[in-house]
This record gives structure tokens, sequence and C-alpha cells, in this order.
């Protein structure tokens, strides 16, 4: 049965809404299927405003691959501003308007499979709206046939505990090649006349290991409040999900034909990911840790994404990504082949992510042939090379000064330093050290260059513990402490006049960070809070003028009055070993052992142990290639660098 467009009830109304635009849908390469051929229907979700929303990589690839099926129908939705979300709830003659999708503004509630992808979690309250004006129960307990699949992917997916409640199923790790899987399991349901209703299809999707369905565990908690097991309780149930990996990304080349945005979006360009994982083992980072292991496009792949791509779409710039894009073993290689390729043309290229012992002036050129020279951007993290050895982070303050006299001696003004604050065993001293090193880039920078108009930003961010890290284990620094260190560092910066100008100072206070934290590791009973505060009006919680503290402090404390945990629990507090970690029964294919050795080499007295890339010298048993069945991949034919016996 066709399920109609809302868009003549939506039209009249869109004038009344800042940016009408972002709701109207048919922009260049969008997709709108005959519903009544399509056997499975997506509605696919990046719950943020469609600024943020539209250029999402992940959902954009997942629209292609799933639309490349004849029997698959794909579209899109994202949230909805405050001033749409009433416009919507008052509605028309005929009622409401529900939760619509772009492509052909058909109801969300109407499609077999309501798929969020989340890189934060501070996106959970807008599920919560979409869910609500979709008109599905918030409850996963309370749905029915005529429901679509809630299900959840991205990062934050690695620990889905804190929605569980509101999600019907979760999938961890790459998606191109599970999607599909899911569709064959629907397709296959619906075809045998959908036996045993909602249960059954998702008792086949938990059965394959590769879809976690939070109603099919229990968990159990002690006294103190700490997880006592997670288990499951249907017959036929793994006990554990594992993430899936897709090694072969020559044979996945999205997206495609890149959706160009009717409106100012916060990415304008088209991105080509040059690789995938990361193997540099900085303890902190989750997205490194995921997405193990590493897996290289071919530099034939990498040029005709960009040509097909840029013939696509119309954009001028192309953005090269991955964790860390100058590490790929051909990035000269392919610099310069692009370089020679768009010389003289409107196209710009850029790669967004530069470690700074894998930055060199001659692949900064090859970037920069066309005249558009912007600033760089490094990440020391921490300040002190002390601090930096704790996080793995293998950069001395003697490679941070070398690199960027380099780049300002070879006409580069602007330099951006990102760090974190609240790492694991950081000091006053440690932090301050971020004014000193900052000073000596500025001091550098005028002497290579012999000019004064040199600049340098440095950024801090709060460092929040993920779950499957090192640092999963460890405590968060409170809010109240952090904007202490950051005071302190603003006035260390302001303190000398030779290079308070030259220097800016952004950051983001404690607050936003310690709610991260609280949603990043943890269990079902925080559900809770999520909820009371979207009830208490929260919505886009990682935007800073909408996010309110004082609400989650609120309803954290409403809804673990009769807990034996508070935010405290689960934020500041440092766990052990033996603790059950909400995530535990979620595979990302790391050894829970090799993590822990990993923290308490960390924590050496004598001074933390780094661990080195595993692409450039032996396997230091992570776990992840003998776990999920994969290699290290690396070079233009995909071998593996290592041989099986050594790996």
């Amino acid at each position: 049965m066709t399920v109609e467009s809302l868009f003549p009830r939506l039209e009249p109304l869109l004038p009344g809404v800042q940016k009408p635009i972002q709701y109207v849908g048919g922009e260049l390469n969008s997709v709108s299927k005959d519903w009544d051929s399509a056997q499975v229907r997506w509605a696919l979700m990046y719950p943020d405003a469609y600024e943020v929303g539209l250029p999402n990589q992940g959902v954009q690839i997942l629209y292609e691959v799933l639309n490349e099926r004849d029997h698959i129908l794909a579209e899109r939705t994202y949230s909805v501003w405050p001033d749409m979300e009433k416009v919507m709830r008052e509605g028309d003659a005929l009622g409401p308007i529900p939760q619509f999708t772009l492509d052909s503004h058909r109801p969300v509630r109407a499609f077999d499979v309501f798929g969020l992808s989340f890189s934060t979690e501070l996106g959970y309250t807008n599920m919560l709206t979409a869910l609500d004006l979709a008109g599905i129960p918030l409850y996963a307990v309370d749905r029915t046939d005529e429901d679509p699949i809630v299900l959840a992917g991205g990062h934050a997916a690695f620990n889905p505990e804190p929605i569980a409640d509101f999600i019907d199923a979760a999938v961890l790790g790459d998606g191109e090649e599970i999607v599909l899987a899911i569709s064959d399991v629907i397709r296959e349901w619906k075809e045998e006349g959908s036996p045993g209703g909602r249960d059954e299809v998702l008792m086949r999707l938990a059965a394959s290991g590769g879809v976690y369905i939070p109603k099919f565990f229990t968990v159990d908690y002690l006294e103190d409040g700490r997880i006592k097991r997670v288990a499951p309780n249907r017959h036929g149930v793994p006990w554990r999900t594992a993430k899936h990996t897709v090694m072969d990304l020559d044979a996945w080349p999205y997206p495609k034909k890149p959706l160009v945005p009717l409106a100012e979006t916060v990415h304008e360009r088209y991105s080509v990911e040059i690789f995938r994982g990361c193997t540099r083992g900085c303890r902190f980072c989750q997205a490194g840790m995921i997405t193990r292991p590493v897996r290289e496009r071919s530099i034939t792949t990498i040029g005709a994404m960009v040509e097909n791509g840029l013939k696509q779409s119309g954009f001028e710039e192309v953005g090269l990504l991955s964790l860390s894009s100058a590490d790929h073993s051909e990035i000269a290689d392919i610099a310069k082949g692009l370089g020679d390729q768009y010389e003289g043309s409107n196209v710009s290229l850029s790669l967004p992510s530069t470690r700074v012992d894998a930055f060199n002036i001659t692949l900064a050129n090859e970037f920069s042939r066309n005249g558009r020279r912007s600033g760089l951007t490094f990440a020391p993290e921490g300040g002190s090379d002390r601090l930096r050895k704790v996080i793995n982070k293998m950069v001395s303050e003697e490679d941070l000064i070398r690199t960027v006299a380099a780049a300002y001696s070879h006409g580069w003004r602007q330099v951006k330093l990102y760090f974190m604050c609240g790492l694991p065993t950081e000091t006053d001293e440690d932090v301050l050290a971020i004014a000193d090193l900052a000073k000596k880039v500025i001091a550098t920078g005028r002497e290579a260059s012999g000019r004064r108009d040199i600049r340098c930003t440095v950024s801090i961010g709060g460092f929040v513990p993920k779950p499957h890290t090192p640092f999963q284990w460890a405590a968060q620094l409170g809010p109240e402490e952090t904007d202490a260190r950051l005071a302190k560092l603003g006035a260390a910066i302001r303190s000398d006049r030779n290079y308070a100008k030259a220097i800016g100072f952004r950051y983001h206070d404690g607050k936003p960070g310690i709610i991260e934290g609280l949603l990043s590791r943890g269990d079902r009973r925080v559900g809770r809070i999520i909820e009371q505060v979207w009830r208490d009006g929260g919505r886009f919680d990682g935007w800073s003028e909408h996010f309110s503290y004082d609400r989650w402090i609120e309803a954290a404390g409403k809804a673990l009055a009769d807990e034996p945990v508070d935010l405290a629990w689960y934020t500041t507090r440092e766990r052990e070993y033996a603790e059950v970690l909400p995530w535990d029964h979620l595979d990302s294919g790391l050894d829970r052992d090799w993590l822990w050795e990993d923290w308490q080499d960390s924590l050496e007295p004598e001074g933390a142990i780094e661990v080195e890339d595993c692409r450039w010298t032996p396997c230091f048993d992570c776990g992840v290639c003998p776990q999920m069945g994969t290699e290290i991949q690396i070079g233009p034919t995909g071998k593996k660098l290592l041989p099986l016996s050594v790996v």
C-alpha cells in the first residue's frame, strides 16, 4: 500500500519557521523510489540539524548502498529545530504532522527500519524527539508490528546501554555489509508472511551474532550499584555481539554520488575516506581502538573516487579523510597525483587530519598548489612530554617545534594546536605547559619567518573516558577542577605581553564533558535520566546554546533517587579490573586484558610505557586480528604487512 507524501500538509506551514529550506528535500543526488516496488524500507537519521546531519559520511554511504538494491528503499530524516517541532505538534486541520523523511516526505513510522547513526551521545534526546513526533512508542517493549525496528549505529553504539530501553537493536562497526544482511533477513521474514511478528524478526537478527537486541538481555546489579551480570534471556541468543569490519574498501567506493545541500552546512566538500582504522594506539581515542585494523584504499580507487565525486557534485573542495590521513602508505603519491591533476583548476585539496610526526612540507605544498593555504592544525593532546607518554601520543616538544618552524618558514602564518584537559595523572603543571609550548611556537614562527604576524590558536577539549579504550577504567576530572585548570591556563597565556595577542585561546568548560561522560559509560539506569531531560525540554544537547547542565543535574537527581549510584559514580569514579562494565558483552575485537595492561602501562610510576604502531612493528596482541578474523592491510595491493604467523 502506497504511503502518501506529507509535503502538501507541510508546505503551508514552512513560512512560519526558520530556514524552511532544510525541510524541503530534493538535493542533487537525492533518491526518491517507488514505495510499492520496495520490499524493505529504511528511514536513516543523523540525530542533529540538517546543517550537521546532511554531510555525515556514514549516513550518505548507507543511503547509497541501500538504494542501489532494487528491492530496498532508503530515505533520510534529520532533527527538526524547536520552532519546527512546535509547528508539527500543532499541525493542521488533519492533526499533528509526524516526523518525516526529506526525500519523499513520508512518515517515519511507515518504514520497516528506523536507523540512527550516533557519532556523539549528546544526540540521544534528539532521538526521543524524533520517536515521539513519529508516533513510535519511546520504549521498545511497547512497540507493535506496526512500528519500525529502531536500530542504533555509529561510534556511540559500542555502548548502547543508556538507550537500551528506547532501541530495538544496535550494530557495532562498519555498516556497508550488515545493513544489506539485515535487509535480507527482513525481506525473507516478510515473504514468509511475517511469522511470529516483531519478536521473531528480532530473534533472527540476534541469532546471527552480529546484531545486538537489548531486550533479549537481562542486567542484574549488586547491592552497591555495580553490575553483577549481563546475560541473554532467550534461548539461541549469543552471549556476545561482534562488530562488523569491511576489509576491502576498494569494493565499497562510496559515496559515488554525494548529496549537495540546499542550505548551508558545516562541510561543503567531497570527502574520500582514504583508509579506515588506526593502530597508533592513543589510549584516549575510542575511534582508533574500535576501528582496528587499518585498511587502506588504493591510490587508483582514491583517484577514481575524486574524479567521479567532483563530476557528480560540482564541489570545489576534496577532503582526504581518515583518523590520521598522512599515515597512508602512499600519501606522497596520492598528493602528487591529485595535485598534478587539479593544478590550475578551481579544485582545492585538504588533509584535515595530520599528525605532527607525519607532517612534511612537501606534502603540505602539494595540497596548497592552487594558492589556498589555510592554517595548519596539529593535536599534541597533552601539554608536557610526560603526559603525552601517558596517553601514548608519541610526539615530543622537539617534534612540534621542528614541524612548526618548517611550516612558518614556508609561508604559513597560522597554526592551531589541540589539547585535552583532565587526562589521567594530569597536574596543573601539565596544563600550564601548554602556555609555554604555545609561546615557543610563536617565538619559533617569528624567528623562522622573520615576521611578527604569526598566530597560534590553542584549543582545549575536556577528556572523556570512552568504552573499549585503555582509559575506560579511568576517573573523569570534575567540572570545577577542569574549569579551575583552564582559568590558570588562560591567565598564563595572557600574562606575557609579547605573546598574548598572538595566541588565541578557545575552550569548552567542564560541564558538557561530564554529561558526555555519563552517557558514554552509563548503564541502562541512565536511560531514565535521558528521558527526564527530554521531558524537561532537553533538545540539541550538543549545541552550547541549547545545552543545560542544571537540567541534567536535576534529572539525574530524580532518576537515581532510589539507586545506590549518582552522577559522580558514573563519571569521576575510577573502576577496578573485576568490575563488569556495561559494554563487556559487546565485542569490539579488543582483548579486555590487553586494554587493562595498557592502562597499567600508562600509570607506571617510573614513567608511562609507550606502545609503537603495530603496522611497523611486531604484533602487540590487542586481539583484533585473530578474534575478528581480520588482517592488517597496507599498500597498493591491500596485502598485510606481516605474515599471519607473526600477526
